[in-house]
């Protein structure tokens, strides 16, 4: 479809040329709405002025010169200033024909030497275990790299992991002082979970000791900063920062339990990465490029010795890049980090996907690295996403604060087999592939659910309401998968498929339209960073797919011949199904 719209395109502006001597750079056609006949739109409302005509004498002018220059128009109806073209059947048995033989349809292979768009999600800290906010997160930043891969370009997938700091330091402490040798293996705990429990069990020590310091008179301002165990976690950091062998010790340990944690939780959603950072070795980076950046005059130093950026005429403030005694913030540490990616890897791009309580740190990073002379700031983006909330009283965590991902993929699991089993759609299936089923529908619903919503949006997530079998959800697009692969497992001895013999019927033409759109979706997807986009397509094409799957005979139609046709049309609808959630990270299931 996107090669006739190109065609098309070009033709209109050598008409328009022709015509009214007039020169467009775009041109933009639309699909015809549904009340009239056509296939194609063209507004012909912008043209009025060079033509000094009626619209319908426009449109229809311009109309009649495309019928004569392209075969490919039948015919063409003018509504007002709408020029309706009619595409002619043999286009669309030639895009089916190719729809069908192309394994990969909707999909451009990337040059495998052509620059790379990096993509960083998830940045976990490592005292805590992931929760509903990272699967967000984590969702998308997978998805979005999987369909920028799958729009033609290479792609590197980063996550910087906060292994460092006060807060590593707490849970460290709380562990020496309280976790009498407890391990992963002895308390039967994920790591993350484990280290996570040292750290609320830092804080509740804490408050008791604030407390305590407050009862005996002291402010309480004074009290939060004197409290033994937080001068204890102070002297550890510093001893952290000099490399004292035994805290270098403890922290390797206690992190890689952590790490052992999040790689079982990433393996579950099915994310992953092609590199790690970590704080502990990125926080020094970018002191010597706000050095480069006061002595060009980027940056400047105030009378304490700290360095500072004066954003107010771009409409944003001051910005501290390096404190007075000379160590970084964050924002020198994510200078240095963008700059030294880009020297790490052959990329032209990078998206953040990180939380929107984060715009003004982005909008001031992007500016500093544009100021320090960076050609490739200006694509920098960050794909800025909204919470997730869930229905009151529902799936809340042990702390009643935040949902623990592992609980909630255990729930969704456990949901996906208590529908599924009301609803007996497993007859036949044994014990394991009754258990891989209730994976796929459960980590299918939870995928989908998040990722159907425009990530801009904060969103709320039911998760009951994810797994329903008729609605605009995973399940219902695995199912239609499912009956895909059945109809293809019950056909036997159909003739090979005789794509130039058949006249397309309405709904099968219907059908051929909406899968010819499925490279333009890859790639407005890839544009605009959206998996929403892949996944509401995915199921319009399954909702139009069950129309016709309902009202038209398949496997028993007229002649085998038909029968083929019918069953290859289903076979692409699969196969786009199939590639549209795999972009997703949803699997789809070949019985349900």
């Amino acid at each position: 479809m996107s090669d006739l719209q190109s065609k098309l395109a070009l033709a209109t502006q050598e008409v328009l040329q022709e015509l009214y001597n007039l020169e467009v750079s775009t041109i933009d056609f639309q699909e015809t709405r549904k009340e009239f006949e056509g296939d194609l739109t063209l507004v012909v409302f912008p043209f009025l002025r060079a033509s000094k005509k009626k619209p319908e004498d426009t449109a229809n002018e311009i109309g009649a010169a495309l019928q004569e220059r392209l075969p490919e128009v039948a015919r063409f109806n003018v509504v007002k200033g709408f020029l309706n073209l009619v595409i002619g059947e043999s286009q669309w048995s030639d895009l089916f024909e190719t729809i069908a033989k192309h394994e990969h349809w909707g999909f451009t292979t990337p040059d495998e030497n052509s620059p790379a768009a990096m993509v960083e999600y998830s940045s976990p800290n490592t005292n805590k275990p992931l929760h509903l906010g990272h699967i967000r997160n984590n969702l998308l930043g997978y998805s979005v790299s999987r369909i920028i891969a799958a729009s033609g370009k290479n792609v590197v997938k980063v996550q910087i992991i906060n292994d460092r700091g006060i807060h590593i330091c707490k849970s460290m402490i709380a562990w020496v002082k309280y976790g009498e040798g407890e391990t992963p293996e002895s308390s039967g705990l994920k790591g993350d979970k484990l280290v996570g429990k040292y750290y609320v069990e830092f804080d509740k020590h804490y408050r008791a000791e604030v407390a305590a310091l407050v009862e005996g008179g002291m402010e309480k301002k004074e009290a939060e900063s004197k409290a033994p165990l937080m001068l204890e976690a102070q002297d550890m950091l510093r001893k952290w920062e000099a490399g004292d062998e035994d805290v270098v010790g403890l922290w390797k340990k206690m992190n890689s339990w952590v790490y052992a944690g999040f790689e079982e939780t990433y393996n579950r959603l099915g994310v992953g990465f092609d590199k790690n950072y970590y704080e502990s070795e990125t926080y020094i980076l970018g002191k010597a490029d706000v050095e480069r950046g006061l002595e060009s005059g980027v940056f400047y130093r105030r009378e304490d010795g700290s360095v500072w950026i004066d954003l107010t005429d771009e409409g944003l403030d001051e910005k501290l890049v390096l404190r007075k005694d000379g160590t970084s913030v964050y924002m020198t540490q994510d200078i240095g980090t963008a700059i030294q990616r880009f020297k790490d890897f052959n990329i032209d791009s990078l998206t953040y996907v990180v939380g929107n309580e984060q715009d003004y740190h982005f909008r001031v990073l992007f500016l500093i690295l544009s100021k320090l002379g960076y050609e490739w700031a200006h694509r920098l983006y960050h794909l800025s996403y909204g919470m997730v909330d869930l229905p009151s009283g529902k799936m809340k965590s042990r702390e009643g604060t935040v949902v623990d991902a592992d609980d909630l993929m255990d729930e969704m699991e456990s949901t996906a087999e208590k529908i599924a089993e009301e609803l007996g759609k497993l007859d036949g299936l044994g014990e394991e592939e009754r258990k891989d089923l209730y994976r796929k529908i459960g980590m299918g619903a939870l995928k989908y659910y998040i990722l159907r919503v425009d990530p801009k949006r904060r969103m709320m997530f039911n998760p009951e309401e994810s797994i329903d079998f008729t609605g605009n959800t995973g399940p219902f697009i695995q199912y239609t998968y499912a009956r895909i692969q059945s109809l293809k497992r019950k056909a036997t001895d159909l003739p090979e498929v005789d794509f130039s013999n058949h006249e397309l019927e309405e709904r099968e033409r219907e059908l051929v339209k909406e899968m010819g759109r499925f490279p333009e979706i890859i790639s407005q997807a890839a544009n605009e960073f959206s998996p929403a986009i892949v996944a509401n397509y995915v199921y319009d094409l399954t909702k139009q797919f069950n129309g016709f799957y309902q009202s038209t005979s398949i496997l028993n139609a007229e002649t085998p011949a038909l029968a083929a046709f019918r069953l290859a049309l289903a076979e692409a609808v699969g196969g786009i199904i199939e590639r549209g959630l795999g972009v997703l990270g949803i699997e789809v299931p070949e019985r349900m």
